[in-house]
Parts: C-alpha cells; structure tokens; sequence
C-alpha cells in the first residue's frame, strides 16, 4: 500500500509502476485493465486529496475580497461562479498534474509544500476547462453539463455567464501568482497556459467557422478539417498541458522530451475526442451527464465524417436535408443513418486501431519518461463510457 506522506499525501513506492520498461508497456497496461485493479490505479487513489484541495482555492480566491466595501458583491458572484462550475466533473486533467508529478520526481524530493503546489497547478487546469466549458455551452446552446443545468441557463444568468467565464480564466493567474511565483518553472507555466489556451480558441474558431448554424455545407466536413479541429481544441489543453505542466515543475524543459510526449498526447487527445462525439449521440446521458447537440448544432463530428466517407448518394441527401435541425424527428434520422451505415460498430474497430496505435508511441517514445505516466492516462480513457 502507498505510504503516507505529510499533509495526508499518498507516496506511491518507486518501483509500483515507473520502472516498468517501456517493451512491457502492454503487458502492464493489460493486466491494469483485466485485474481492475484500483490500488493500481493512482487516479482513484489521489481523488479525495484533490477534492478537498478545491476548498483552499476558493479560499485564496475570495478571502481578501470577502465584505470588501466595493467589490464583496463581485467575490460573492465568483465563489458562486467557481463552486457551481469547477466541480463535478471527472478531474482527470487535474489530476494527471499530481500524478505525472508523482512519477516524475523521486520521493525524497516531494515534499508537502512541492505536492500542494502539485495539486493547485492541477486545480488550475481544472479552472482553465472550466472557463471552457461555461464558453462553449453558452455557443453551443447546450442544456446540461455535468448532471446539473448549464450555468448560463440558470435563472438570472443568462449572458452574463460570459463575464463569469473570464473571471474563471482570470484565477488561473492569480493562482498560479500565489503559489508559484517563486519557483524557477512559473515563467514556463505562465507561458503553457496561455499557449495552451490560444491553441484551444483557435480550435473553438475552427469549430465554429467550420460548422456555421443555419448552413448546412457537408463538403466542410473533411477528415483533415476534423483532425486539426481535435487537435487544437481538445488534445493540447486536456492531454499535454497537465502532463508538460508536471514536467516543468519537475525540471524537465527540454524541448525533446516535450516533444516526445506531445507526439503521444496529441494522439491520445485525438482517441479521447473520438470517443468524445461517439458518447455524445450514443452514450447514455444520465452517466455522460449532458444531453448530446452535435447533430443539431451541425458539427464536424466524427461520426459525420464516417457516415459521409460511406454514404451512398441516396443517404447523403438524407444526410443534407436532417442535418443541421433542431428537430427531435430529424435528429432521429440522422441517428438512424448512423445505425444503418453500422457506426456504431466501425467506432469499436476505431478503438481497438487507436489504442494499438497507442501502445506503440508509448513504447517508440516515452524514454526518458516513465511510461506509467501516459499508460496511466490512456487506462482512464480506454473503453469509457462518460
């Protein structure tokens, strides 16, 4: 069992997962994924720190604001904003900060302070999807997130939920201030954040440009337009940033390892996406908690993208006339072309393609890194079901 360190942290033993050679990457990752076994499963164990590290950074947000003369109402509103929208979801990207700075600095080096500074970093790219997510729903008129009512749809928030999304963006910023100003990696994480969040905007602008509401044009929908979309909007903020802010943190800044690891997390990102647009039509929305818009908001999803590289000239113009449709019947036909052209099946061989395309990268090129950190990850991703 992990050992305790002080502060109530977990130490995992150095030889539990990170000085497994890369050659045996799939026979671990097999035997993590056949055993389930959770004690393995660094992810579950550290979930319970990472929750209750939420309370410190509200807390540093808003307590020298609290009742302030001028600007109480405002720290109000963002402990509202932060307590109704930071929380709820997976945690994954957070906490894969944690656990890749774990397994990147040996033991004897992480001490309470470096593993609280660990977590916040974390909390940060928690902040950072956060910002996204009330965004992009607000685009998107999505109804739920999270299993709760997005946040611009509850009453009396309306657009005012896009000021309440800079405010998000704008705590990473002071967090990262009040507890990282003084280490030799804050320059390096100031700069990953803001690249890592223009890289995403301008996947958003993709996106949209891509996918414009009341103008259905399929010929948009290109699996090279698809490809960029993912890797910009999902793959480097949810895959690289936590893993490459662990790494900074640890001392790692060269721009090889970096680059070894995008080359894994881009792909994994481009899989976790994949599977993102299948669960949005197909997945159950009382586990995925949200309802899926992709059909009626004309996306450039992936299954799209299947179904136009199979669709015979008849089922494109089924395609052409329901796309695109807020209407529940039209949505429904588009599903059922899907289930025709047997999507659902060609998604399954997709993954079991992408995570044998996986293990090999991981194999090729997570020296000098240990590949517990992305097999990690990848055993989060494989198979989910939200």
């Amino acid at each position: 069992m992990p050992r305790a360190q002080p502060g109530g942290f977990q130490e995992y033993p150095a030889n539990t997962l990170e000085q497994e050679p890369a050659s045996g990457s799939r026979a671990l990752y097999s035997s993590l994924r056949m055993n389930g076994n959770q004690k393995l499963d660094p992810y579950a164990q550290e979930k319970q720190n990472f929750i209750q590290h939420f309370s410190q950074i509200v807390k540093v947000l808003t307590e020298d604001g609290t009742g302030h003369p001028e600007i109480g109402d405002a720290i109000a509103r963002l402990k509202e904003v932060l307590e109704y929208n930071a929380v709820g979801g997976k945690y994954q990207r957070g906490l894969t900060v944690l656990i890749a700075y774990r397994q990147l600095v040996e033991p004897g080096k992480q001490d309470a302070d470096s593993l609280r500074r660990a977590l916040t970093v974390g909390w940060c790219v928690e902040l950072l999807q956060a910002f996204f997510l009330v965004s992009d729903d607000i685009m998107d008129s999505s109804l739920t997130r999270r299993g709760q009512v997005c946040w611009y749809q509850k009453p009396g928030i309306g657009l005012d939920a896009i000021n309440d999304a800079l405010l998000l963006e704008a705590c990473i910023y002071r967090v990262l201030r009040l507890y990282c100003r003084e280490q030799p990696y804050y320059l390096n994480l100031i700069e990953l954040f803001l690249q890592s969040s223009y890289q995403t905007e301008l996947g958003q602008t993709l996106d949209l440009i891509t996918a414009p509401q009341g103008n259905v044009d399929l010929s948009r929908f290109t699996e090279k337009r698809y490809k960029s979309i993912v890797k910009y909007k999902t793959a480097f903020y949810s895959f690289y940033l936590p893993v490459a802010a662990a790494m900074y943190m640890a001392g790692i800044d060269g721009e090889k390892e970096h680059a070894s690891a995008r080359k894994i997390l881009l792909e994994m990102g481009e899989f976790f996406q994949v599977q993102d647009d299948y669960l949005d039509l197909f997945g159950d929305p009382s586990v995925t908690g949200k309802i899926g818009t992709d059909i009626q908001d004309n996306k450039c999803s992936w299954l799209v993208v299947q179904c136009l590289q199979r669709a015979s000239p008849e089922q494109r113009k089924v395609l052409q006339e329901n796309y695109g449709q807020k209407e529940a019947e039209k949505v429904a036909r588009v599903k059922a072309l899907y289930e025709e052209l047997e999507l659902p099946a060609v998604f399954g061989q997709y993954q079991e393609d992408s995570y044998g395309r996986l293990m090999g990268l991981i194999e090729q090129h997570s020296a000098p890194l240990p590949p517990a950190i992305f097999l990690g990850l990848a055993h989060k991703i494989y198979k989910r079901k939200k």
